[in-house]
This record gives structure tokens, sequence and C-alpha cells, in this order.
């Protein structure tokens, strides 16, 4: 069997229509239509219905589309999985982390396990979580750290992937102040006054959670998005400028509240809990990150 049989047969199994998915292959109708005989003869069934227009797929094509996405997704991960095997001997850590967490709290968490045991060399890679995600994804690292909330699951919430709670932190609405120490920007202004929020993009992963945690809280308040940004970094310069509010890590604004740089801009039911999560593959790591595991999940338990 070709493997592009396998692209082919999901194609047409999308849209039933021979030319348009010949097209979508860039490929000629009739080498279209020989290349899905050639798997119907090779599967010994027909797969599709061609009496309807568009075809449909056959009870035996109905179970080899899920063969078929299980073998393209397998393949997929074929190159992360030797490269998995190829470094399982490897000294260095490969670990994705979010912006926010990677120059706030990740420093400090690896001093502390430092204290425990001996890590080898660390390679970070600083980005949204989107990006974080894919990274484990294609089995280009080995660990992810983000924020987490059990509202707002990502694609390592679910198997094969597995994760620990390292960590906990809070999302706090934040404004810069007035002269008399109040927020300039805040939840219970005055009737009527249009609230000006500062937010995250699609892409991060705090965004993800304000969208799952507070959109619905939101509605009844006049509230303006005036900004949005991939960064907490990026969003508490802009809140410090007297730009609006935002929903920030307390592991990066907790300092700024100290020194009065920041106040608090709703009540502290507005806060959203947070845990710090490091996910990882179940698949093999190699001895160092199986050893840097069992040293991270033994702290959070001790």
């Amino acid at each position: 069997m070709n493997f592009i049989w396998l692209e082919d047969f999901v194609a047409l199994a999308a849209t039933g229509n021979f030319s348009r998915a010949a097209e979508d292959r860039h490929s000629s109708q009739p080498a279209f239509s020989r290349r899905i005989r050639a798997l119907e003869e090779w599967v010994g069934a027909d797969l599709f219905d061609r009496s309807s227009q568009p075809a449909r797929l056959t009870e035996v094509g109905e179970w080899f589309s899920g063969v078929a996405h299980e073998l393209i997704t397998r393949v997929e991960r074929v190159p992360g999985d030797a490269r998995r095997v190829a470094e399982a001997s490897s000294v260095t850590l490969r670990i994705a982390s979010t912006h926010a967490l990677s120059f706030t709290f990740l420093p400090r968490w690896l001093r502390g396990l430092e204290s425990q045991t001996t890590l080898g060399p660390v390679q970070l890679m600083s980005d949204v979580l989107q990006r974080c995600e894919a990274l484990m994804l294609q089995g280009q690292v080995q660990f992810v750290l983000s924020h987490a909330h059990h509202k707002a699951q990502g694609a390592l919430d679910a198997e094969p992937y597995r994760s620990a709670r390292i960590g906990e932190d809070v999302l706090i609405a934040v404004s810069a102040p007035d002269a008399r120490g109040k927020p300039r920007h805040a939840l219970n202004s005055p009737k009527g006054t249009m609230v000006l929020v500062l937010t995250y993009t699609e892409e991060s992963g705090l965004g993800r959670i304000m969208r799952a945690v507070l959109d619905q809280r939101l509605k009844p308040f006049p509230v303006q998005v005036v900004f949005t940004a991939h960064l907490a970094s990026v969003l508490r310069t802009m809140v410090l400028d007297g730009r609006g509010m935002a929903w920030l890590p307390q592991t990066l604004v907790q300092e700024d509240l100290d020194q009065g740089r920041l106040v608090a801009a709703a009540s502290g039911d507005w806060n959203v809990p947070l845990e710090i999560r490091l996910y990882r593959d179940r698949e093999v790591l190699g001895k160092a990150a199986d050893a840097f595991w069992k040293t991270v999940a033994g702290a959070w338990a001790g």
C-alpha cells in the first residue's frame, strides 16, 4: 500500500467529490481516481458508493476511515518518536514554557530542584501556550510548563500526556492607581462608565483561561477591549501606563502591588485561581528526563 492513498482517501471522504478532492491533492482526476481504485483493490472492498452524488462511504469505508486517520496520525509522530529514542541517553532537558512563567516562576523553581538533585543542561523554549503545545505534539520538547485551569482544557490535558501540579498562581484584576491610590480603571466604576480592559490574544494560554472563566461574568458590564497582546508582560506595561485594567498573574505583579505601582481593580471574588502544571508525554523520555520527572513529582507530593 502507498501512504499517499490514505491521504487521497481522507480528501475524498471529506467532500465526496472526485474533482474537488483531486484538486485539493494537486492531482489530475484520472490519476486520483486510479489511486482510489488501487486502495480499494488493496483493501479488497469498495470504500465509496459511486452511485450517489456526492460519493458516500460504504460500510467498509466508514470502518476504514478510522483506520486511515489512525495510520496518518501515527506516521506524523514517527519523526518525533525517532528523535526521542535517539536522544534517550541525552542529559539535556528540553522544556517549553509560556512567557509569563519563563521569567517569573521557572528560575526559582529550578533553583529549588537543584537543591535536591543535579540537573543537566536545560534547553528552554519560551512561547505562547499554543506554540508550546505544538512543540510537544511534534516531539520537539520533553516538557511543557504552563498555567492551567480545569475549565480551560488544552491539547495536553488528554491522553497520552501526563501532568503534575508544581505550583499555584492567581489572575488578579489590576489597574494603575490615581492620585488618591484608587484604581484608575475598575469594575465598580460609576454606572454607565465604560470599563477599559486589556486582554490576551487567542494563542495565549491565559487568554484561553480568561475566556472560559470570565467572559460570561463580564457580559453585564460595559466593557471595552482597548488592547490585546500575547504576553502578560506586555499587558503589565500597558496597565502601568494607565491604559486600562487587566487580569495578570500574581507571580508577575506581586512586587508592583506591594510597592503601589498597581492596585486591585475588582473585588477578590474576581480573582481566578490557577495551577502551574508541568506536562510530559507518556512515552520514553530518556534517563535524564525520567529522573527529572520523578524529582518534580516527588517534590510537590512531599
